[in-house]
């Protein structure tokens, strides 16, 4: 406060004010203070002002970037896809029936073969000396069969010719009943001859049979491949490998194996929509994508489903045949084989990218209309292209968290932008209790 100076010989009245006239005056230095007091006051009012707008633009920067993006809802097609191999429809392992030298290979590997193409030949030589001999040992069997034919006509002469006289007396009984065992014991030695016949009949045909075994042929149409004996082995029905194998691939065969909980679950659908296993199963378009990324022009139709679930695998073989006239697939081949089961109507679809599993647990950030995060847990289906069905969890307009969810946690506030596919971020987040 500013200084009162009285000058002498002022008085102050009874009512403690002084007049005018003698009131006392306020010096110069005394205001000059009082206009630096208020500055101070108004200076100290604009920091505190500046200093509140100034930690709203903080906590306004502090809010993490991330991409958002609703959650839609339509109808997907629900597509399974499964590993296969390729096999031929048919496999003929080629060997050799008889023992022998190999003296030729007639064949070129990876040919193309007609059923009854020559493939191999053996050394016919010791077959064709069998042939002879068991055409030799047929004719000595057909010589020995008329001589006993021959004979057993004698004897039947003789029977009938004793027999009146044994009735008149001229000889003895005895005389006929020799001559009746004699005609018995002759039709013995007719039908004894006769299985000799037969017998050399069939040491023949076998014989035959051998010299043809000593050429090998294709037993189907198909590819040939490459032989697995070199000319001059010695090649038996024992050896360990196959000569080659032989593949009919027009078509081909694509085989895979579903699980049990797959084969279970479609064969309850199909048993809903009153088909039979055939029908449901035929009716599907199988495509089959090869490992070069390519799919396959022609589609695939259903071939045949196992009897019986691997129990050391728990899955079921199912085969899907493709048709192959330029024989661009090949046994032993793999690719992933896909089709179409079924339709999911109306359901609730977030990018892949959008959710994290957390040790089993599925978990996604959505991002409420006051830009709060909060971490729910989702129950997931099927996954279609980049995008995840969701089953249980959210619901259609549901904002999540797209891009920047290790940037997040439950509860914080977010500053949310539009989800632009193509970045890479990770898919982690952290969720508080």
């Amino acid at each position: 406060m500013g200084e009162i100076s009285f000058m002498p010989g002022q008085l102050i009245d009874r009512g403690g004010f002084v007049p005018e006239t003698r009131r006392p005056r306020v010096g110069l230095p005394s205001l000059f203070t009082s206009f630096k007091s208020a500055s101070f006051v108004l200076a100290i009012i604009a920091l505190a002002f500046a200093a509140g707008c100034d930690k709203g633009k903080t906590a306004e920067a502090a809010r993490p970037e991330v991409e958002v993006v609703e959650v839609t809802q339509k109808d997907v097609p629900i597509t399974s896809q499964w590993v296969a191999t390729l096999t031929g429809k048919v496999n003929a392992q080629i060997r050799a029936q008889v023992a022998g030298y190999l003296m030729q290979q007639i064949y070129s590997n990876g040919a193309y073969v007609r059923k009854g193409t020559p493939l191999f030949q053996l050394d016919p030589r010791t077959f064709q000396a069998s042939l002879d001999q068991a055409k030799g040992v047929l004719q000595q069997a057909n010589g020995d069969l008329a001589r006993a034919q021959a004979q057993q006509g004698k004897t039947q002469l003789d029977v009938a010719r004793y027999t009146p006289l044994a009735q008149q007396g001229a000889i003895s009984k005895q005389e006929l009943d020799d001559a009746i065992q004699n005609n018995l014991s002759a039709l013995a030695q007719v039908e004894s001859a006769k299985a000799s016949v037969a017998s050399a009949q069939a040491a023949l045909e076998t014989a035959k049979l051998n010299l043809g075994f000593s050429t090998i042929v294709a037993p189907i149409d198909g590819v040939a491949g490459i032989a697995n004996a070199q000319v001059g082995d010695f090649i038996s029905p024992q050896s360990t490998n196959p000569l080659t194998t032989i593949s009919t691939i027009n078509p081909i065969l694509a085989n895979f194996t579903p699980s049990e909980q797959e084969y279970l679950k479609a064969m309850r659908n199909i048993e809903t929509a009153g088909e039979t296993e055939r029908q449901a199963l035929g009716r599907l378009n199988w495509q089959l994508v090869l490992t070069d990324g390519s799919v396959y022009p022609l589609n695939g139709k259903f071939y045949a489903l196992d009897r019986q679930v691997d129990i050391s695998t728990g899955s079921i073989l199912l085969q899907v045949e493709f048709p192959n006239s330029n024989n661009l697939l090949r046994p032993g081949g793999f690719g992933n084989i896909r089709t179409i089961g079924r339709i999911a109507q109306g359901a609730l679809l977030v990018p892949q990218r959008a959710v994290t599993d957390v040790q089993g647990k599925y978990l996604i950030a959505v991002v409420g209309n006051d830009n709060k995060v909060s971490i729910r847990p989702v129950i997931v289906g099927e996954k279609v292209g980049d995008m995840w069905i969701i089953a249980e969890g959210l619901k259609p307009g549901d904002r999540v968290v797209a891009e920047g969810t290790t940037k997040v946690s439950d509860g914080i506030h977010v500053n949310p932008k539009p989800y632009s596919p193509g970045t890479t971020t990770s898919a982690n987040f952290s969720a508080t209790n």
